[in-house]
């Protein structure tokens, strides 16, 4: 923790990337974003930012086929995670498919607060007392069998997922190989949302948030954003940091 301009103590964020890089960076950005939001008017710049660690690691690409490579994933995670574990107060994987591996991760008994998109999207789902959602991911993540991250979240909501999951997928993949730029993925994505007869549609991708940029009548959920806002607030609150909570709330 690092102390604050009150003399209090804030907690440190952590972000695990890879997979992909690109979506860290977007986690982080939308930490920023979250504290600069909670700070107000009252916001200094550099000297209220969070401190935030992250490692990318590239061989956590393999989750796309997380069947095929469970183990060298889970292998490489799981040193990622020890390293982070140790130098940040609550910590965050930026990418939906991997927090399959939450409740390993818990059984680590590492320093740090894990916070999983599967925690942070089911205190949405609750507080926003929805009944239907769209479910948008990787062909893991939209499966919903043994290895999508939300599989029991059918147990909160009725899940609707599109039609054409080999071209969801193949979507994020060119969203990864492309980079999110390319002109050609937001019609598709457009496509595939209008597709869907759920008003709530969760991007539960982490390289779909890079493309949302597009015009529908849908509610889009970005589940990066929901966990940008659980690790700032962690940041901000506790016994250490309840002056500078206080102050900004």
């Amino acid at each position: 923790m690092r102390p604050t301009r009150e003399g209090a103590t804030r907690a440190s964020i952590g972000i695990v990337a890879g997979s992909g890089p690109e979506a860290g960076i977007d986690l982080w950005s939308k930490v920023l974003a979250r504290n600069q939001t909670l700070f107000g008017e009252q916001f200094r710049g550099d000297l209220d930012a969070p401190r935030v660690v992250v490692l990318s690691e590239p061989t956590l690409g393999l989750s796309m086929d997380l069947q095929e490579n469970e183990d060298i994933v889970w292998h490489s995670l799981k040193q990622t995670i020890a390293a982070i574990a140790v130098q940040a107060d609550a910590y965050a994987i930026a990418c939906n498919t991997l927090n399959l591996f939450a409740p390993r991760i818990a059984s680590l008994g590492l320093p740090g607060e894990f916070v999983s998109f599967q925690s942070a999207l089911s205190a949405w789902v609750a507080s926003n007392r929805v009944d239907r959602i769209a479910l948008l991911g990787a062909a893991p993540v939209t499966s919903l069998g043994p290895w999508s991250a939300y599989r029991s979240l059918s147990d909160l909501v009725a899940i609707e997922t599109p039609a054409d999951t080999a071209e969801l997928h193949n979507l994020i993949l060119d969203v990864k190989r492309l980079g999110s730029r390319d002109p050609s993925l937001r019609p598709r994505l457009q496509t595939l949302v209008e597709g869907l007869t759920s008003d709530h549609v969760i991007l539960a991708c982490t390289e779909l948030p890079l493309i949302s940029d597009i015009e529908t009548g849908k509610r889009l959920i970005d589940v990066t954003d929901l966990v940008a806002r659980e690790l700032v607030d962690r940041s901000l609150a506790g016994a250490q940091g309840q002056a500078s909570a206080a102050r900004v709330q």
